[in-house]
């Protein structure tokens, strides 16, 4: 039996296996279905007490004597399947995790053996858990232990994989009868009108131009470029770039886009004192309001229809060059997306003054030539960086932002609202 750390896999040497998870209350449990882009393909990939059977996939209730329970039949899975989400939330509205520690245990369905356990440590004010995963390698099969939290619920997981979760009707006004029409006040004399007040939040881009149309209008006054205020945007016409903390570099050479595949490699060194740190690198991915569209990390390798890929999880920053890379298709990106934010957070919950070195690097993926490098120096005593920013500019080209931002956040989850008001 393996006891599993969170990120951590192991093989399944069985075709059904059967996660079940057992806390001090009594718990709901659910599946997802997920296809190569971490969605649903409809509702009826959502496995649970109202729905307790999907194809491979079925659920099954403890009764209050028993865990509820998740069985994957893998061989019995559709091909157009690549995981499927075992999560938890407390039976009782409202209720955290805080002072509950659940634990997942992963068994041979058939034979009842215990393959593995996984408790998630440092549990707080979630109402809900991915609690592990699994997935497919190849032509294998493996369990992955996540332990991500939701502070919205069941719903929170459900909306982010794609299911319909209904929202409640609003509660019907008090009929009030109508209080009593005072007599109309003199009128003063009228003020000159106030101008408009500026919008609040700006938005981050316009949507990019064809490549043959001309520019709607000036490149994008917006974040992107007000972080390169004082130091001067630069291009790479000169090669590679050495950035420093809010400095800005146009991903242009001689005028023209250099390249349309980046690769964005993030590296750490184990924490001092030989001991590990798991890091987790990811990027999210933000329209032209802010909002948040999606976010790629060791969980969901694959956003945006594939424009944005993940290389998976590194557990300890060991070994020499990039510990995780993600790969960019800026050809591919919707014009809907125009602002991603690259993350490194510490799911171990170790903080960035106990990591011996961070960096981020852009390289061009088709020839794995260096462009921008940005090395993290002066690290604070947190959880989460925000390492850099790609924003789309209104004539279509990318331009790339070192931030170097330190957060509270242990998972992307909690790096999505620092990752906007970056932008």
């Amino acid at each position: 039996m393996t006891a599993m750390s969170p990120g951590s896999n192991i093989p399944l040497a069985v075709d059904r296996v059967t996660v079940d998870v057992t806390a001090p209350v009594r718990l709901d449990v659910s599946g997802l279905l997920l296809t190569a882009d971490g969605k649903v393909r409809s509702d009826a990939d959502f496995i649970f007490y109202n729905q307790p059977t999907g194809p491979g996939v079925g659920y099954h209730a403890g009764g209050g004597r028993a865990p509820d329970a998740i069985t994957v039949d893998t061989a019995a899975v559709p091909a157009a399947i690549e995981k499927i989400v075992v999560t938890a939330s407390p039976d009782a509205a409202g209720q955290t995790f805080q002072g509950i520690e659940p634990t997942a245990t992963l068994r041979d369905a058939d034979g009842s053996t215990v393959l593995a356990t996984f408790t998630p440590p440092r549990l707080g004010t979630e109402t809900a858990l991915v609690v592990m995963e699994i997935y497919r390698r190849g032509d294998a099969w493996k369990a992955r232990a996540v332990g991500q939290g939701y502070a919205d619920g069941l719903a929170g997981i459900a909306t982010d994989f794609g299911v319909s979760v209904e929202e409640p009707a609003p509660a019907q006004a008090a009929q009030v009868p109508p209080a009593p029409v005072a007599p109309p006040a003199p009128v003063p004399p009228a003020a000159p009108p106030m101008p408009p007040a500026p919008p609040a939040q700006p938005p981050l881009s316009a949507p990019a131009q064809s490549a043959t149309a001309p520019a709607a209008g000036p490149t994008s006054p917006g974040p992107g470029a007000a972080a390169g205020a004082g130091t001067g945007k630069i291009n790479l016409d000169k090669g590679r770039v050495s950035l420093q903390k809010n400095q800005t570099v146009s991903l242009v050479k001689g005028g023209r886009p250099l390249l349309a595949r980046v690769r964005m490699g993030l590296g750490w060194e184990p924490a001092f004192r030989g001991a590990d740190i798991d890091l987790d690198a990811s990027v999210i991915a933000y329209g032209p309001q802010r909002n948040h569209l999606d976010s790629c990390y060791f969980g969901r390798l694959a956003i945006l229809n594939g424009a944005i890929k993940h290389s998976g999880d590194n557990l300890t920053g060991e070994g020499a060059g990039d510990d995780e890379t993600i790969v960019v298709d800026l050809a591919r990106i919707p014009e809907g997306a125009t602002g991603l934010v690259f993350t490194v957070n510490s799911f171990s919950g170790q903080k960035f003054t106990d990591v011996a070195k961070a960096y981020c690097r852009l390289l061009d993926d088709a020839t794995g030539a260096e462009l921008v490098r940005f090395d993290l120096t002066n690290a604070e005593a947190r959880t989460g960086v925000l390492m850099c920013k790609l924003i789309r500019q209104y004539s279509g080209e990318w331009e790339m932002t070192a931030l170097g931002t330190f957060v509270k956040a242990r998972t992307v989850r909690n790096m999505i609202a620092p990752g906007a008001q970056a932008l």
